[in-house]
């Protein structure tokens, strides 16, 4: 059951996607956990939909067993949360479809384009997957009730490690943490009245109908996220936090087809062209030029912070205090300067950092701050001053250095065997039915066992 609990939340994204829906003959009841049924098409789906996106190598054994005893699993902890009388609201089941929908017209690259690969509309799709993204969500709630308030001590993070072989033990790379204070160079005034006005006869070229406003774009815009598709990206109301606000405002104002004046984001300039909107959803297209930065901006950046790490060298100002007051990072409110691993966490090897930052941590001792550096960073000048914390050599996994990685895995495990026995402890209380072709299935043993057609 370890592995399978994987597959639970896999199960219900998908109903399929790219299932036709039409009547399949061979379709029939597989399973029941009280009232909730299993069809053989849902797990033909699901492992078709693994096998889609690439992740065959990822499949278990026998792959049938496995996502079916995930949907067992599933139903289990569905109806003990009706049971327990958990809730899901309409609003969180409308956020996540809404979600799930922009995820694949940003996959397909448009609504018009999921439609017609899955020959349904958005709100047919959405209406599909109602049902088991509500299961999904009191799953989800009922495991956690479960678990959430699982413990590990440290005597018991010793105990699983020591159990650990030693030539089981995993071996880490070299890894740092490293904080940073950036300051963005400011373009002068001239310079950015200079870009404007060009923005501006861009604007002038389209709306005359001298040009295609996604020509010009693929021909001057410096956003490479955008560049080579004209300029277009897919926007829905819900997502402000992902982008500028100043940007994300000016795009919702446009009525179809109407051109923004030019913008000002945290990126440069921008001129906005609204293409389509549907509710919440718009297709837009813009065009971005970043004024362009001398040196002498760059000099005053690196004079500003020269003066902040002179300041944190003889300890009358303390690093967080220093990001708050001079960083212009847009994050440093949430990680006080600290850059993160792809795992969220605050430990990264080398190759997770940009090769600027390589090259300023490599003669750094732990706890120096390096001199002002000057980088680019998706197409902006940039200055910061760099903090390492920490710096760990290669090594073999060690209770010393590696306890809070430890100390998760242990308790993972330890939440994973609580949800074990409770399956094994609440089975006898479900009417469950199996069909005689998964007779053969080593994995739902458990679950034979208090099947009423065993």
């Amino acid at each position: 059951m370890k592995k399978i609990l994987v597959l639970v939340s896999f199960l219900t994204i998908y109903h399929s996607l790219f299932a036709q829906p039409k009547k399949i003959i061979a379709d029939k009841i597989i399973a029941q956990v009280g009232d909730k049924i299993i069809l053989r098409s849902e797990i033909i789906n699901a492992i078709s939909d693994y096998k889609r996106q690439g992740q065959d190598a990822q499949l278990p054994p026998n792959p049938e067993c496995s996502f079916l005893e995930g949907q067992l699993i599933q139903k289990a902890l569905v109806l003990q949360a009706e049971k327990d009388s958990l809730t899901v609201t309409e609003e969180e089941i409308d956020n996540m479809l809404d979600n799930q929908i922009r995820q694949f017209i940003q996959a397909y690259g448009s609504k018009e384009a999921l439609e017609e690969i899955s020959g349904r509309t958005v709100y047919q799709l959405k209406d599909d997957f109602k049902e088991s993204f509500k299961e999904r969500k009191l799953a989800d709630q009922m495991r956690a009730k479960i678990v959430d308030n699982i413990k590990i001590t440290p005597n018991e993070v010793r105990a699983y490690f020591a159990k650990i072989p030693t030539d089981s033990l995993p071996y880490y790379e070299s890894e740092v943490e490293v904080s940073q204070i950036v300051s963005i160079p400011k373009a002068n005034k001239d310079v950015e009245d200079y870009v404007i006005k060009q923005m501006y006869d861009y604007k002038r070229q389209v709306e005359s109908g001298q040009k295609k406003f996604e020509a010009i774009a693929k021909l001057v815009s410096e956003d490479p996220g955008s560049k080579d598709n004209g300029g277009q990206y897919n926007l829905n109301r819900n997502d402000s936090k992902q982008w500028d606000p100043a940007f994300f405002s000016a795009a919702f104002k446009l009525k179809e087809g109407q051109i923004s004046p030019v913008i000002r984001s945290k990126f440069g300039f921008h001129i906005i062209q609204m293409v389509s909107r549907s509710g919440d959803d718009i297709v837009i297209r813009h065009i971005l030029r970043i004024p362009p930065i001398t040196e002498d901006e760059i000099k005053l950046s690196v004079n500003k912070l020269d003066s902040v790490r002179a300041q944190l060298v003889a300890g009358v100002l303390p690093f967080g205090a220093a990001v708050k007051k001079y960083s212009d990072a847009d994050d440093k409110d949430f990680t006080g300067g600290r850059l993160q691993a792809r795992d969220g966490s605050s430990y990264l090897t080398i190759d997770e950092l940009d090769k600027d930052m390589v090259i300023a941590i490599k003669d750094m001792k732990v706890g120096q701050y390096s001199k002002p550096q000057t980088y680019e960073d998706r197409g902006v000048k940039k200055v910061r001053v760099v903090f390492l914390k920490t710096r760990t050599a290669a090594h073999r996994e060690s209770i010393q250095e590696d306890y809070n990685k430890i100390a998760q895995r242990a308790l993972e495990i330890k939440k994973q065997e609580t949800l074990e026995r409770w399956f094994k402890e609440h089975m006898p209380n479900y009417y469950i039915t199996i069909d005689k072709e998964f007779a053969d299935c080593s994995s739902l043993g458990e679950w034979w066992k208090y099947a009423s057609n065993r």
